[in-house]
């Protein structure tokens, strides 16, 4: 039987990893890449009962150009299109993201009433209020509404980087601060992108309610990017169950960090849970794959 293609967004930085009757879909951050997600991929393709889509996002693994040239919706599009042939391939399709992926899991969610089959949420950003935030962040909100606000400011990332782990945050900052985009994200985020995610989670946030599939919801307590208010409203207001869990000794970034694999253990036993196909004994194949962060990934199996 002829399966049919997976749109992974521009570039090569998108992959596919397992052969499992259960699709899952996983979004990554803003100005962030499909590497943030990759460790979590693995862990869950190595169930034997997955397959996990991670396509990269238009205007992501580019410059700053490319990302501004690009708005939410334009992000969107391209899952919307991996979500619709993943669903294709699969009974079931799990979807979700870290950071601002996880926000927009909840909007296709919202689009694709009943078809999605739980919410995989790690540090959903609903708003940026980390104790690593500037303490001005508060008046983004109202700069972005006035003509030409936009262009006031701009939002650098800065050590720790959302990485408890030393390690790998030496080895992100480098990749960053030397334009290895496809790999470590942007260092900088403009203003005109931080009105998007804005304009997103303020549609996401008047859905929530009406969102009724499961949710499993992880965000770590030491959040230097979004602090647990925001898994805490998540909780309080997606129409569907939530399983929420705070994690310790970990970042923002907790599908690479110290805790990432209580990130993946806890995202199986969620997807197993409610899937409505049960693990077989099946050989899990590599799946496709792109070009990867060689660092990274020994850093991780250290």
């Amino acid at each position: 039987m002829n399966r049919p293609e997976i749109d992974l967004g521009e570039g090569d930085a998108g992959f596919v990893l397992g052969e499992g009757p259960v699709g899952i879909l996983l979004i990554h951050g803003l100005t962030g890449t499909p590497t943030e997600l990759r460790q979590v991929a693995k862990g869950l393709a190595k169930t034997g009962n997955c397959t996990v889509y991670v396509p990269t996002l238009a205007g992501h693994c580019g410059d700053n150009s490319d990302l501004q040239a690009t708005g939410w919706l334009d992000w969107y599009e391209g899952v919307r299109k991996t979500f619709v042939q993943a669903k294709q391939r699969h009974a079931q399709v799990f979807v979700g993201g870290l950071s601002m992926g996880a926000v927009m899991s909840m909007y296709l969610a919202s689009e694709f009433p009943n078809q999605v089959a739980g919410l995989l949420m790690y540090s959903t950003t609903l708003k940026y209020d980390g104790w690593s935030i500037n303490k001005m962040a508060f008046i983004t909100p109202l700069l972005i509404r006035i003509p030409y606000g936009v262009r006031l400011f701009r939002f650098t990332e800065k050590p720790p980087y959302g990485i408890k782990n030393e390690r790998l945050r030496s080895i992100v900052e480098r990749q960053m601060k030397e334009g290895e985009s496809s790999e470590a994200g942007l260092l900088t985020m403009e203003g005109v992108t931080v009105r998007e995610l804005h304009r997103m989670n303020a549609v996401v946030k008047k859905r929530m309610p009406s969102i009724n599939v499961p949710a499993l919801v992880l965000h770590s307590i030491e959040d230097d990017i979004t602090s647990r208010w925001n898994a805490d409203y998540v909780e309080r207001h997606l129409g569907g169950p939530v399983t929420k869990v705070l994690l310790d000794n970990c970042y923002h970034m907790i599908t690479v960090d110290l805790q990432y694999r209580r990130v993946i253990e806890l995202s199986a036993e969620f997807v197993e849970q409610h899937t409505l196909v049960k693990p077989t004994q099946i050989n899990v194949g590599a799946g496709l794959s792109s070009r990867r962060s060689a660092a990274m990934a020994s850093v991780l199996s250290a």
